[in-house]
């Protein structure tokens, strides 16, 4: 009786938490189609606030994650992890989170939240493309490009925005460069620019 009263206690908890978590998820997005990026990011952090850590148990309980069938399914790829409906959720509220910090123009958030997405899914290509873009904005242009390249090899749909994106990051290099040239020569002298 008292395991039965538990797991009831862990099945109205977690199912709690996760109708809040979708909440404020679907809060976030809202906010964010009005252009209040703000707004926006509270909600995902509430929202985060009651998906992450939810208890597997929980979850299997409601039948929202299916425990391995066998030892061998389990241990076949040690890098697959099993995903839940709560893992999409955080990995789709923080890669919402990097579209955020890209209007603020908050860079390094954008990388970072861009990141945590793709812990959840390495193929996440609209976290990597933002990833790629904050990465570029930072100046970090070699990494950008590398993660830009592999979003074209890896998803035809998404090349064509990634070969836009790689064309802006080598103007923007190029640029950058062409500044940092003519800074040098009033230090360094003309004939080391001058073509042998």
């Amino acid at each position: 009786m008292d395991s039965l009263a538990n797991l009831d206690t862990i099945r109205s908890s977690t199912e709690s938490k996760l109708t809040t978590g979708k909440q404020k998820k679907d809060a976030g997005d809202q906010a964010f189609k009005k252009g209040d990026t703000k707004e926006a990011l509270k909600a995902y952090y509430e929202a985060l606030m009651y998906l992450v850590g939810i208890d597997k148990t929980g979850l299997q309980s409601l039948g929202l994650s299916q425990p391995p069938s066998s030892a061998t399914d389990a241990t076949k790829d040690p890098k697959q992890k099993e995903k839940t409906e709560v893992d999409e959720i955080i990995e789709k509220i923080y890669a919402n989170m990097s579209a955020c910090h890209i209007k603020n123009q908050n860079w390094k958030r954008a990388a970072e939240t861009a990141d945590k997405a793709l812990q959840k899914n390495e193929n996440n290509f609209k976290a990597m493309f933002r990833k790629a873009k904050a990465l570029g904005e930072q100046g970090f242009f070699e990494k950008a490009s590398k993660i830009l390249e592999d979003i074209k090899a890896k998803s035809p749909s998404d090349a064509a925005a990634a070969t836009t994106e790689l064309a802006r990051l080598k103007a923007i290099d190029d640029e950058r460069e062409r500044a940092h040239k003519q800074k040098m020569k009033g230090i360094i002298p003309q004939y080391l620019f001058e073509e042998p």
